[in-house]
């Protein structure tokens, strides 16, 4: 391959990489995508989307289990795990093929290979050199494990229990995160005994405390057992099994171990810090318009410190495309950037918890409102309990928006409008929502606040 110069030359396929390919080509500027594995990173491949496929897979056995609820007569007779499996992929495999066609549709020139950074200006892919007026790194991230604990055997992570060829009749899932709930909810409708371990007090403890506690009262009707507040000290395996063992010497034995204790930066042997890039705990060091440590070279996605989201990928690769083009993009912080976890229930929010609020705030500044999905039509159709919590600065704006309950998270799309556009109640409660909806919740919670609530007290 001969050497290339670009306008902008991205290193990284993934959320963050091809959506920074995409925004700049759209503004006239010619794009080299460097990826050494496939175009849609962790999150097409390994991540998001086949892990929400299998949720949905779950969510089916759990209905066909159910069906008798609803007047509708049927046997559930198993999962079948390949036909489970060939679903996800034939998923996936869509998905890549229909990005990959707009990648070159658009004009990216994509280069197979892994790349290395060796100046502000130039990327190493073999033995060519990619030339850019600007670089974008968007190398994103790995599966962690904890000092001491090694991957390996019965001890697996979230890309090897994506592929496994069998549903574990005893499993353990360590990491109470988005991760580990999301994988103890599709084991969990699939047949297997599941115990997750959490060294901290709650279950998704980045949430609203609510929620959290929500999601555990969810989780102990479902029978997924939990550990909380006690951390992991050893694991042990053989041909049978593994022996986890927690630091109050309690064990808890299993047929496999999760590890999902979090995800890490993927910046190490990729020549950032020989070239001028700080790193920070690993994390790539950025201003506040994601430029590193060196003039023209910028960094988005997982490799920069905060939320390990895919779509908070989407949006600084569409930043920062912008900014080199002298747009000047408006700045979305972390806080205010929409966070589900597709276990079941659903956890959805955006924007201040109301602690944080307080917090920001103070006490007496700050009132919240939380709506029961009880007196939601379409929430008792679904057969889900929950609730909506919306959190605002008294006679100001809303500041947050946090839910629970069956498909929760297809709401959040009008909540975070509502946050980051700074909404007040009262701006909001005129404009109707469609009944029967789930978002009729977040209008009711909008009317509650605004003083003139309507299918509440």
């Amino acid at each position: 391959m001969p050497d290339q110069s670009f306008d902008l030359v991205i290193l990284g396929g993934g959320s963050g990489g091809y959506s920074a390919a995409l925004r700049a080509t759209e503004l006239g500027m010619s794009v080299a995508l460097i990826e050494k594995d496939k175009v849609g990173g962790t999150c097409l491949h390994r991540g998001c989307i086949p892990t929400k496929a299998l949720l949905h897979a779950a969510e089916v056995a759990d209905t066909a289990k159910d069906s008798a609820h609803y007047g509708i007569v049927s046997t559930f007779e198993s999962v079948d795990i390949a036909g489970v499996t060939s679903y996800r992929t034939g998923i996936v495999a869509k998905k890549f093929k229909g990005l990959q066609s707009l990648l070159k549709a658009r004009g990216v020139t994509t280069i197979d290979g892994a790349g290395r950074l060796t100046s502000g200006t130039t990327v190493q892919v073999g033995d060519s050199t990619i030339t850019g007026k600007h670089v974008v790194l968007a190398t994103g991230s790995y599966s962690r494990s904890l000092p001491g604990l090694e991957l390996g055997g019965r001890v697996i992570d979230s890309e090897i229990a994506l592929d496994l060829d069998h549903v574990p009749k005893k499993v353990a899932v360590l990491g109470g995160g988005v991760i580990g709930v999301e994988f103890a909810s599709v084991w969990k409708s699939f047949g297997a005994d599941v115990t997750i371990i959490e060294a901290l007090p709650h279950l998704i403890p980045n949430e609203e405390e609510s929620l959290s506690k929500a999601l555990e009262r969810a989780y102990r009707k479902r029978g997924i057992n939990y550990s909380l507040g006690v951390r992991f000290q050893s694991v042990t395996q053989d041909d049978s099994g593994v022996v986890v063992t927690l630091e109050n010497g309690k064990t808890i034995d299993a047929e496999l171990l999760l590890v999902a204790v979090g995800r890490g930066p993927s910046t190490a042997g990729n020549g950032f810090e020989e070239a001028g890039v700080q790193l920070d705990r690993g994390f790539v060091a950025v201003n506040d318009r994601l430029e590193t440590t060196v003039p023209g070279v910028y960094a988005v996605g997982d490799i920069v410190f905060g939320l390990q989201l895919a779509h908070r990928s989407f949006q600084q690769g569409i930043f920062v495309a912008e900014q080199i083009a002298g747009l000047n993009p408006a700045i979305v912080s972390d806080v205010n950037v929409p966070r589900i976890t597709y276990c079941e229930p659903e956890v959805a929010s955006v924007g201040l918890t109301e602690a944080k609020a307080v917090e920001q705030f103070g006490r007496d500044a700050v009132q919240a409102y939380d709506y029961s999905l009880a007196g939601n039509a379409k929430s008792e159709i679904l057969d889900t309990a929950g609730s909506i919590k919306v959190v605002r600065v008294k006679d100001g704006p809303v500041v947050g928006v946090h839910g629970i309950g069956t498909r929760v998270g297809e709401l959040i799309g009008e909540a975070q409008l509502v946050v980051n556009w700074e909404a007040t109640p009262e701006d909001i409660a005129p404009y109707l929502h469609g009944h029967p909806t789930q978002y009729e919740a977040l209008g009711e919670a909008f009317l509650a606040l605004a003083g003139k609530p309507l299918h509440a007290l």
